[in-house]
Order: C-alpha cells, then structure tokens, then sequence
C-alpha cells in the first residue's frame, strides 16, 4: 500500500496521558517509528510539540475521544496539520488493545489515507459555539426549573398554570411572590391580575385555593431567584454572543430570512456549521455530516435501514426546533414540504425533512451570499402538473360527497 504522508504522527488521547506514535522513514522501503507517552497538562503538551518538531512531523491525527482531544488539538494546530478523526473509523484488530498499539494503528491509517479528517472550525467560530451551547443549556435549565415550580404548585393544590399562560409573567410573578410572603386568600391573590388576566377573575380565585404550605414557600422562593439567575446569564452570554459574532453580522442577517429561523437560532446555525461553505463539497455532505439525510445502506440489491446517522446534537436540535417553527408558518414553501410529507410518513420523519431543507437553504445562502428565495405554497403543483390534476380531481370528489356540484373555471392569468 502506497504512503501518502512521509512523517506522521497518531496520539491516543486520555485525560491524564497521550500515547504518541511517530512514523518516518527507515532503510529501503521499511518505516522506522517511535513511541512515547506525555502528561496532558500544558507542560506535557509542550514536551510533545517539541518531541514531534524533532522529527519533522507534517501530518498529526488523533482519535475525537470526548472532551480530552481539545486541548491537545489546540496546541498544536498552528505547528502541523492536525486531523480529528471518527472513532468509528478507527477499528482496531482485535487483541491488540493497548494504548501504544491503537496510536501505532491510527498512525498506519493515516500515512497510508485511509481515514478522513472531521470538521473542526476555526478559532473565532469555536469561541461563538461554545457561548451558544452554553446559552442553550442555560435557556434549557431555566425551563426545567419552570416545570419544577408548576409541579410544587400542584403539589400545594394551586392550579394558576390553567388559568394563567405564562406563569411567570407580570400578574403570576406577582401572585407567587405574594404567596411566598404568607398571603394566602385568594380574593386578594387573584386581584393581583394585570391586562386580559383581569377577566378570569372567578376562574382565578378558584385556582388560587389550595394548601399552600411554609415548605412550598421555601422552595418557590429558591426557584424565582434560581429563574432570575439564569435570566441574567443567559442576558450575559447573549451580549457576549452579539460582540463575538459582529464580524459576521451580514451572514447572520441572511440567515434570519429563512422561515423558522430567527436570530437566536440563526446565532446557534452559523456557530454550529461555521460561514465558510469551501469545507463542504456541496450541500449533500453538510447534511450528511449533520445527520439530517437517510442513511446509505444496501446490500446485494436491497435497500436496508435508512436510518439517519447521528450527527451534532446541539445542530440537531436547533434544526429540528426551526422546523417545527417553519411548519406552522403560511403560504410557505416549508409549511407545504411538511404537510405534503406528513400525510405518507408522519410527524417525525416530515419534520426533519423541513430541517433538511433549512440547511440546505443555509448551505447556499452562507455559499452564494444571498437572502432566502420563498418558493410559495403551491411549488408542488406548479412543479408537477400530473400530481395538481389529480390533486384537484380529489378535492372535486371531496365536494360532490358532501353534495355539491362543482363546476371549475381557471382564473385569468396575471400577466
């Protein structure tokens, strides 16, 4: 087998060690190789980029093993050509499983290029996701302690999540910091209400009564102040969010034009797959690697399991959250795509087809520099003649059960 890489190296990372193999050149056609383990601690780090340096290493790969791999990646990507590589691509031969044999097999795989790099972004949009998954977490945080106070107040029998939409809004805050005080009677609870609450005033006061003991005040007090915690973090990370991500204010602009996406999703989109489209070959390689398009997988002329592949959960998410945004948009093209989908294969598989077209939107609006095209609702049967005929022959026959006759006559065309 052809080497492609003269010198390389494959680390095997850990959290407290990193097995290092380096393969250079030998007598004749042979390769001569060296090992050697170094801490993970910055010091170590240094010892490795130097033993690497003396060898005149180009090429250095190493397994995505959790969080470990970041630091050691860090380091050295400014002095070799560091490639993160899938640990599912890394499969080694069975009872061989040391660490110093699994970094001499990633570094056979990698002179010989027989593994492909991962993606990994540069620095700027690095700093950008890790401010945007971190604000996820926080927003996803402060949503659970609202679960958790609603079931403290069915616990105490208050029932102010049925009449009340928002809890914590104005009149609710105001409600649950009363009853943390130790006012209990619902006709003055309930006349706390502000603006369109003020109108369910009897079904308020019902809601009210309950046994609202001195343990449930503790623990709503500690929730509220928990909630307004977070409020401040996330209003923190966000400000932080918007002078990090400034240099690409245009891009993010563009990204907003697309249905179901707004500027908190679109801040989580560009951190996620970066503005720079070069490292995608086309869009069908971004969605792959996002994990948002039917797997490939056929066997002897049989198409098996098409399986989504897993891809990045914080991507996913955000993808999967803009869909079902989209969905319930109208008159547009995402809304028809997912309704003309639904009816053949449901909810779930309609809405990640939805986040499949978001990202491939994306993918060109960050490529080509251009705002979203809408498509219209009725894409599909301008695109299709055959499919609207029949879809109008259905709706004729829909109208004649229920008893009516039906006479079509086309509109003028617009000129």
């Amino acid at each position: 087998m052809d080497t492609l890489i003269e010198r390389v190296a494959a680390l095997d990372v850990h959290k407290d060690s990193v097995a290092a193999c380096v393969r250079l050149p030998g007598k004749g056609r042979r390769r001569h190789q060296e090992k050697r383990t170094f801490r993970t601690t910055t010091e170590g780090l240094l010892v490795l980029r130097d033993w690497l340096r003396s060898y005149g290493v180009t090429v250095v790969g190493m397994e995505s093993t959790g969080c470990y791999w970041k630091p050691v990646y860090y380091l050295l990507e400014d002095d070799f050509d560091c490639r993160l590589l899938n640990a599912q691509h890394l499969r080694n031969v069975p009872g061989r499983k040391t660490d110093m044999a699994d970094a001499e097999w990633i570094c056979q795989l990698v002179e010989h290029g027989l593994v492909r790099a991962s993606f990994v972004p540069p620095r700027p949009i690095r700093e950008l996701r890790d401010l945007t998954r971190y604000r996820k977490a926080q927003i996803e945080e402060r949503t659970r302690e609202i679960q958790r106070l609603d079931k403290v107040l069915q616990d105490a029998g208050i029932k102010l999540s049925s009449v009340a939409s928002d809890v914590l809004g104005v009149s609710g805050r105001a409600m649950l910091e009363a009853l943390v005080r130790g006012t209990h009677d619902p006709e003055l609870l309930a006349e706390l209400a502000r603006g369109r609450l003020r109108q369910k005033l009897p079904a308020l006061r019902e809601a009210l009564t309950g046994r609202f003991r001195t343990h449930h005040a503790v623990i709503v007090s500690q929730i509220l102040a928990h909630v307004d915690f977070l409020d401040e973090t996330i209003a923190v990370l966000s400000a932080e969010i918007d002078q990090v991500i400034a240099p690409f204010a245009d891009k993010l602009a563009l990204l907003d034009t697309i249905p179901g996406v707004d500027k908190r999703t679109a801040e989580a989109l560009l951190a996620e797959i970066g503005p720079d489209m070069s490292v995608f070959p086309t869009h069908r390689h971004l969605a792959s690697w996002a994990g948002v398009c039917p797997g490939n997988n056929e066997s002897a002329g049989k198409r098996k399991s098409g399986k989504t592949r897993k891809g990045s959960k914080w991507l996913h998410a955000t993808l999967i959250q803009s869909a079902k945004a989209a969905t319930r948009t109208k008159g547009t093209y995402l809304s028809a795509h997912y309704a003309r989908i639904k009816g053949r294969r449901g909810h779930a598989k309609a809405t990640v087809a939805v986040a499949h077209s978001i990202l491939v939107s994306a993918y060109y609006i960050l490529q080509r520099g251009v705002p979203y095209d809408e498509l219209g609702e009725l894409y599909f049967q301008r695109r299709d003649k055959k499919n609207a005929e029949r879809y109008r022959r259905r709706l004729v026959r829909q109208l004649e059960r229920l008893g009516h006759t039906v006479i079509l006559k086309p509109l003028p065309e617009v000129a």
